[in-house]
C-alpha cells in the first residue's frame, strides 16, 4: 500500500446538500420546505407545546399540589480534601472560604462533606457538617463548631 493509492470508504464523504438549485437536485424552488405556510418562512422557530394558537395542554390541565422547592434551603458544599490548602491552627469561616476562592456563593450556608482526608488541625466553623466529615474531622483532631 502506497500513499497515492490510498483511497476513502464507500460513503464516508457525502457532498453537501446545496438546496435552491435548479438542474435536477431535487431541492430547487422551495428547496424541500413545501408550500407557503409558518415552517416555509425563514427563521421560524416553533416551540414542542406550541400548539397552532390552541390553547395548550399544559395550560388545559387544573394545576394541583404545592410544591416547597422553593423554600428549600440550599447549601454551598466543600470537601475535606480542599481544606488541606489551609496551615495549621487557622480558623476556617465562610469568609476565608470564599477569600481563597474555595466558594463562588455562600447561598443559605456552608456544608462539610466528608470526601476526602484531612492531615491538619483545624478550627472549622461553618453552618452544617455532614457525619463523615465529623467523624474525620474529630479523628484528626479539629475542632468542629456550627454557626
Amino acid at each position: 500500500m502506497k500513499l497515492h493509492e490510498l483511497e476513502r470508504n464507500i460513503g464516508a464523504k457525502q457532498e453537501r446538500r446545496r438546496v435552491g438549485r435548479g438542474m435536477g437536485s431535487g431541492l430547487g424552488k422551495t428547496s424541500g420546505r413545501g408550500e407557503k405556510g409558518q415552517k416555509a418562512r425563514s427563521g421560524v422557530s416553533i416551540k414542542a407545546t406550541f400548539e397552532g394558537g390552541q390553547l395548550p395542554l399544559y395550560r388545559r390541565l387544573p394545576k394541583r399540589g404545592f410544591s416547597n422547592s422553593d423554600f428549600k434551603i440550599k447549601y454551598a458544599t466543600i470537601n475535606l480534601s480542599d481544606l488541606n490548602r489551609f496551615e495549621e491552627g487557622t480558623v476556617v469561616t465562610p469568609e476565608l472560604l470564599k477569600e481563597c476562592g474555595l466558594l463562588k456563593n455562600q447561598l443559605n450556608g456552608v456544608k462539610v462533606l466528608g470526601d476526602g482526608e484531612i492531615e491538619k488541625k483545624l478550627t472549622v466553623k461553618v453552618h452544617k457538617f455532614s457525619k463523615t466529615a465529623i467523624e474525620k474531622l474529630e479523628k484528626s483532631g479539629s475542632k468542629i463548631e456550627v454557626i
